[in-house]
């Protein structure tokens, strides 16, 4: 049995078969992952975040991004789409780019069963690297169940979580709470079991 061949992009030919591609992918060290569509409790839960933190946010020096704007972290060579981003003042584009940053202080990630593992693990650890960053959220979509990942001033990252109908999640790289009601309204989560 032959071993398929193992193709590797640049992120210049990543960059130009996105802008005409159908569907969204990732890459990573030359490599290019189609990423999953996302079932109507996904989308909800990341929209329902948006939404609120998009209007608290009003007037104020943050903005806030849904998983269609690119995020850059050239450290590690990634490009992915988080579900959802704050950026704290100006945003810092990757070179040559006004469709791909690089310098949230926070990413939401609404969690599938696909792809889970990965924004725990591997995921967690390369966004580790963005100079930026100070907070990543972890949103079960399943259940009402939410990680939070904060860095604090000796950069180590610290672990709250949320669980239940009354939970309340309070950023701490940001003046911001939802509560989960409103992180959760109109998911229903007997039909996506």
């Amino acid at each position: 049995m032959q071993a398929k061949e193992q193709r590797y992009y640049s992120p210049e030919e990543y960059l130009e078969l996105e802008t005409t591609a159908e569907s969204r992918s990732e890459y990573f060290e030359g490599q290019i992952f189609p990423m999953p569509g996302g079932l109507p409790n996904h989308n909800q839960i990341a929209g329902n975040l948006y939404a609120t933190l998009n209007f608290a946010f009003k007037k104020q020096n943050y903005r806030v991004f849904i998983s269609d704007m690119r995020l850059w972290i050239p450290q590690v060579r990634l490009y992915t789409y988080p579900d959802v981003m704050i950026v704290s003042g100006a945003l810092e584009f990757a070179e040559g780019r006004r469709d791909t940053i690089t310098n949230p202080i926070a990413i939401a990630e609404v969690l599938s069963e696909s792809t889970k593992n990965y924004d725990r693990g591997e995921k967690f650890k390369l966004y580790r690297s963005i100079p930026s960053l100070r907070e990543y959220i972890l949103i079960e979509q399943s259940e009402k169940s939410v990680e939070q990942f904060f860095k604090n001033e000796n950069n180590q990252w610290l672990l709250s979580e949320y669980q239940g109908e009354e939970a309340l999640l309070s950023l701490s790289s940001v003046e911001f709470q939802i509560a989960f009601s409103d992180l959760y309204d109109n998911v229903e989560f007997e039909s996506e079991n």
